[in-house]
Formats: structure tokens, sequence, C-alpha cells
């Protein structure tokens, strides 16, 4: 019989919104680690720990039970029970200890006592405390609680490097039960207040610790209930003085409560990947920022946590595209949010040019103070052309048209900017550089500073032109060209149609490697192909610019054992010398990338090998804990290994990792809507392991339709099963290729 392996980070999350607290599976926090109470890019808790008698606890079990709350419960362990308020001596001490009591000092046996911890964020945390005696004797002991706030700037906790901070004021209010620590760096203040609601016997304060004195009787409980109380010069995250639910919370829950209602449903006998289906959406949902919903279905999700937990460009809009099958009206948050932060004039320091849509936005005290140009930062190359891409998708789904001229002013400026700013040179194709002390070296997806090499591992130079940037602009492009039609403005179409063939001959020319059978990584800056192999030739079967004929080899090339790992395909071969499985973007196998593969090659019609990288993915999601994909994780061959590895620090949940099952469905079933046609295309290619699945309340316009897929020796079938609010035909879409069957 196997074994069961549940792979996942040691650290439990939990998260709402903007304020997450990510501790160890004692529910512990280390300052030493990547761990704390965050918000608004600041670490409030530093350090937190539970002892009793200044013993640690020990646990039994602890584990996250919805995106928001965590339960943990834990034991004492074996203890000298001494005076109230006395610390427990060491065991040399033993006749001291009887001379100061007058005699032997009863013991608690271990596990005597039950501690349970439940813990929920709403714009703080909120604990609930319980101890129970399960002896039959009487006991007293100090339960305490360490706490320590710094105050850290997210960067510097990501980085491991903290700066000591000054002016840190930490206050215990008797009468109240309130520890206050605030921290003021001139008009810059973080303040963060721990308060005891209720308790059955109140704390003192010394040396950094609550002491609780805990007196319980044979089977008797204990109980308090406390908040953290997260402050910041811009607003209050705040309870309520009491213990009731705050009404921004119960909008937080009814805002989740509906989008699992309305949400597309999958119903399969394949229940692994109902789960792993199932878990993505919760955690999607729970990526939701609150503060710039534009409605109760169109939202942005943060990106990720820790580290992600606010607004990023080519994050949230990669999110929006998986997620259309999944809800459409999704996409409407991300492109009237990101078209608020569009870039008006250049700003080198914050690599911004007019027209150029955002890449992250921050609130911590490095970016008040202007340290870092994320105030927002325009460091990327791939949002703005992502951006005219996904309103075009958008426009397919909703055929919202309304929506389109609302946007229209963003995406002409968009489409300036690739031709005025991404074109560095005039050359027609896109590179990046960075025009900033502290800008980044590499602004394509693939942003890590190290994650661009040539053949022998050595660094590649700005500006690089990567091979996914142009096909980004030149789907970009293309749909522009659909929409301008359906304004009425052929004209306009016809050049952007123009433009985007000539790209894509010329892309095809330039980038061609005819030895390797895949187009390079990308142009160095003397124009030559930067020869690796890696993931980014992807891209280009998603967005159409590869020929025909270079596709099949591009697919054949992503599926050499140097890049596809058996649970997907590796950032980069492990043939390069620069290739580590546990790096970042050198190695490292990310379910996004995988899951815009898989839509590529069935869209080039290789729906076998889309199907292929499908059950890699399933596979690797099923063994992680609760069926959940991290960002990232190791590029080890599956060979090597019987279950996927941990990437060190992977956001977890990640929007885009969740949303990548989105995208490997759509491969599937080969699904391309065309709304404003009141069509939707269909091309399902069942693999032998998913002999039936059932879409449930999937939006096309105005309509929400049933469908049903099933197989039938080596051919697969569909039909309508149900529609509601309207009518759209369902036809068998021959855009996407043939099967390769």
């Amino acid at each position: 019989m196997a074994i069961e392996i549940a792979v996942g980070p040691p650290y439990i999350t939990i998260h709402r919104s903007r304020v997450a607290m990510i501790t160890d599976n004692r529910g512990e926090i280390d300052r030493q680690r990547a761990q704390g109470v965050f918000a608004e890019d600041t670490r409030f808790v530093s350090t937190y720990r539970m002892l009793i008698n200044g013993e640690a606890w020990q646990r039994l079990s602890s584990a996250a039970v919805s995106y928001h709350t965590a339960l943990f419960f834990l034991v004492n362990p074996a203890l000298e029970a001494g005076d109230l308020g006395v610390i427990t001596l060491p065991s040399k001490y033993e006749s001291e200890r009887a001379f100061r009591r007058g005699g032997p000092a009863p013991s608690i046996p271990c596990s005597a006592l039950g501690l349970s911890v439940r813990r929920s964020v709403n714009q703080g945390i909120d604990e609930t405390f319980e101890i129970t005696n399960y002896g039959r004797d009487e006991v007293s002991v100090v339960f305490e609680i360490e706490l320590d706030s710094d105050f850290a700037d997210l960067f510097e906790v990501k980085v491991g490097s903290i700066k000591q901070r000054e002016n840190l004021v930490t206050h215990w209010d008797v009468k109240r039960l309130e520890l206050s620590t605030r921290y003021r760096n001139e008009d810059y203040l973080r303040h963060f207040v721990y308060r005891v609601v209720d308790v059955d016997s109140a704390p003192t304060y010394a040396n950094g610790r609550l002491l609780y004195p805990v007196h319980l009787g044979p089977h008797k409980s204990w109980k308090a209930r406390t908040q953290m109380i997260l402050q910041h010069k811009n607003g209050a995250r705040e309870y309520p003085a009491r213990p009731t639910r705050s009404r921004r919370t119960n909008h937080a829950d009814k805002l989740h409560e509906r989008w699992l209602d309305i949400r597309t449903r999958i119903r399969t006998p394949n229940a692994e990947l109902q789960d792993v289906f199932r878990q993505s959406v919760i955690d999607l949902g729970a990526l939701r920022l609150l503060e710039w919903d534009i409605g109760p279905d169109a939202w942005v999700p943060a990106a990720g946590v820790p580290w992600y937990v606010t607004l990023f460009g080519r994050d949230s809009l990669i999110t929006s595209l998986q997620s259309l099958m999944c809800r459409a009206r999704f996409a409407e948050g991300t492109l009237r949010t990101l078209a608020r932060y569009q870039a008006s004039e250049r700003d080198d320091w914050r690599d911004a040019q007019p027209g150029k849509i955002m890449h992250e936005i921050r609130y911590g005290e490095l970016a008040y103070f202007n340290f870092v140009p994320q105030t927002p930062y325009y460091g990327t190359w791939d949002a703005t052309p992502l951006y005219l891409m996904l309103l075009h998708e958008a426009w397919l789904w909703l055929a919202d048209l309304n929506l389109v001229k609302d946007l229209l002013p963003t995406a002409e400026r968009c489409l300036q900017w690739i031709d005025e700013y991404g074109d560095l040179d005039g050359d027609g194709f896109q590179e990046y550089r960075t025009f900033s002390p502290k800008g980044f070296e590499n602004m394509s997806w693939k942003d890590a500073s190290e994650a661009v090499v040539y053949p022998d591992g050595t660094q590649v130079k700005q500006p690089k032109a990567l091979c996914e940037l142009q096909g980004y602009v030149y789907a970009a492009k293309k749909g522009m060209a659909e929409i301008f039609t359906a304004l009425g403005q052929h004209d306009r179409a016809k050049g952007l149609e123009a433009q985007a063939r000539e790209l894509k001959r010329r892309f095809n020319q330039a980038f061609w490697m005819e030895d390797e059978g895949t187009y390079a990584f990308g142009l160095d800056p003397e124009k030559r192909q930067i020869k690796s192999i890696a993931s980014n030739a992807g891209h280009c079967l998603w967005t159409g610019i590869a020929e025909g004929d270079k596709a099949a080899r591009v697919v054949q090339r992503l599926l050499a054992p140097d890049m596809w790992s058996g649970w997907g395909v590796r950032t980069l071969s492990s043939k390069n010398p620069a290739y580590d499985p546990h790096s970042y973007q050198r190695g490292a196998i990310w379910p996004h990338d995988n899951g815009i593969i898989a839509l590529g090659m069935k869209r080039s019609g290789f729906s076998d090998q889309a199907c292929q990288i499908a059950r890699g993915i399933l596979d690797a999601a099923v063994r992680f804990e609760g069926f959940r994909l991290p960002e990232v994780f190791s590029g080890l061959d599956r060979e090597e290994t019987v279950f996927p590895v941990q990437y060190r620090g992977a956001n977890t949940p990640q929007a885009w990792a969740a949303g990548s099952i989105f995208h490997l469905v759509r491969a599937i079933l080969g699904l391309r809507a065309d709304a404003p046609k009141r069509c939707l295309y269909v091309n399902p290619t069942l693999p032998d392991w998913l002999p039936t699945l059932e879409l449930r309340n999937m939006q096309i316009g105005d309509t929400r339709v049933d469908l049903s897929f099933w197989r039938e020796g080596d051919k697969s079938h569909f039909a309508v099963s149900g529609e509601r609010g309207g009518h759209i035909e369902v036809r068998a879409d021959s855009l996407t290729g043939v099967q390769s069957r």
C-alpha cells in the first residue's frame, strides 16, 4: 500500500486582505526567521512565544483550518509546580526549592495540562486561549506570552537584514490590560497594541512577558481572549472593544462566500483534480485585496503571502487571464485598478514612462521615505502588453463594450508606450533596461537578478530582449485590432494587424535557433541570440507568435529530459552550468509557467503534450499539503524523488499558482470564448486519467452555461447540459489545432 505524503512548508500562515500572520507549527514567531504579524509592509510582531512556568509547551497538532483561522493544540512538559510566580529552578537546586516551599514540590506530569489556541485574522489578530487541567490534583502555574515588535520593513525581513530601530516606546496599562509599543520616525508612525479582552485571571507584565496566574482544580479550564491591534498613520486596523465580529469582517466573509457561490464549478470522478481545483478557488478568493474592490464580482487579488500582499501589475493580470473561465467579471477589477496607476510622466527613479503599467506598490518605511522606488514602481516590461491581452480576452468572455470604451484611453497609452518606450532602439523588438539606481536587473516575469544567463552560465547584461515579450506584444496588437474592428475603427485595426504580422515574421527570423529546435531565451545588448534553453519559449506558443512548423519543435524541446522533470517544465535547462533545481528562476518549476505552456501546446495542436504537463502539475499539487500549489517548487527530477521538493521561501498561497489549474483545465477542454458573437468554442481532448468532466455555471457574456465532456475510446465528446440568462452556441473548435492522437 502506497504511503501518502503531504509536502508543506514548516510554518502556518493565516491572512485576510493586507494582514498576515506567519508562525512555526507551534504557533510561535522567531525574529530571526521570515515570520511575524505583517500589515502595511511592516512586521508588527517579531517575537511571540507561549510558555508555562518558563518552559516551552509541547505541540500535539496544529493547522490552518481556513485561510484566516488556525488552531493549535499543545500540552505541558513535565513540571515542578512551584509557588505562583516563582520560576522553576533546575534540578541541582532541588534542596533550595524544598527549603523555599517548606517541603518537596509536587510535580505536574507531562500532558496533565492542555492548551488550545484559536487565532483569526480580522483587521488584526483575535486569539482565544484555553488551558484545561486533565489531572486529579489542583495546580498553580504561570502562563506566559513573550512579545516583541521590531516594526521592520518587509524588504528587510525578506533579506534577513533587520535595522535596529530607535524611538520605540512600550507601555503596560494595568487598568486597560493593554500592552502597547509605538514607533515613530519623523511623521512615519506604527503602533502595536496587545489587548486582553476577557480573562479568568488578570496578567501582569515584566521583562517583555505577560504573566497570567492560572489556578485550576481537576478537570477545570482557564480562558482568555486577546486582540492584536495594528495601527499606522493613515488609519487603524482595530477590533471593536468587545469580542464581537466587526462589520468589515462580516462583509469580507460574505464577499468570499459569494465568490465561492458564483464561480465555475467542476465535477469529475478524478478526486485529485476536484480537490486541487476547489483549493485553488478558495486560495484565490482568500487573496482578495478589499480596499481595491471595484464591486462584489470585480476585484484584485494580492500576488501572494507573505511577500506580495499588495497590488502587483503582472501577477494580477496573469491571474485574471487564468481566471476568466472561473469568473469572467473578475478581470474588471484588475483592469480598472491598474488603469488608475498607469504612468503619466517619465520618472527614472521609479522606471516610469507615460503609458506604462505598474509593477508593484509598497507602504512600508523604506517606501515612505523613498529609499526604494516601489511607490509605485514600474520596472516591468510585460505588464503593459499583458494589460492589452487581458482587455481583449475580457471582451471576448464578457462582450462588455462599455468596459472596453471606458478603458480605451488606457489601452491607447499602452500601445503608445510599447512603440515609443518599450522598443529602446527602434528595431521593432521590446528590450528592457532600468534607468533607476535601485531598478531591477530583469524586468520580465523572470525578474530575479540572476535569472537571464548565457549557455555558459554567465549573466546577460542589459538591455535584454526576451522572447516572450515579443509574443506578448504580438498578441496585444492582434487583440486590439479585433477591438478596433468592433468599434468601427477599421484603419486602426488594419494598421495593428500589419504591425503584428511584421513582428511575427521578424521574430521568427531573429529568435529561432535551428540547431536547438527552439527560440532563443532572448537577444543580448549586441542583438546576438541568448542561446540558453529556457521555458520562456513556451509563452511564444501561448501568444501565437510561433510559426506552425517551429511550434512542433518547441514542444519537443520543452519536453526533453533536461527541461521536463516529470513534475513540470523547468525554468532553465539542467544542462546549463547555471542550473540549480533550488534556484528561484534558474531551474525550479513554476505552476503558472507550466499552465501557460500547456495552453500554448494546445493552441499549437499538441493536446497529448498539454495533458502531459497537466498531469505532472496535478501530481505535484496533490502531494502538497492541502492540495495547494505553491508559487514555485524544486526542479529535481521525479525519478530522483517520490514527491515534489519544497522551494524555501515560496509564497503560499500565491495567486497565479492557484490560477494555473484553471489554465490547465482550459488546455484539456480547449475553451475559447467569443461572447460578442454569442459563441463558445471547445476542443476537448480528455486524457485516460480524466474520463469525464462537467463544468457548471460558467459565464459567457450574460449566459451561464453547464457543459459535459466525456471520453469514449480515444475520442472526446461534449454536450450542453444547461443554460441560464441567455443563449450561446457551443461549437467544436478547429483554431486550437488538430488532435495529436
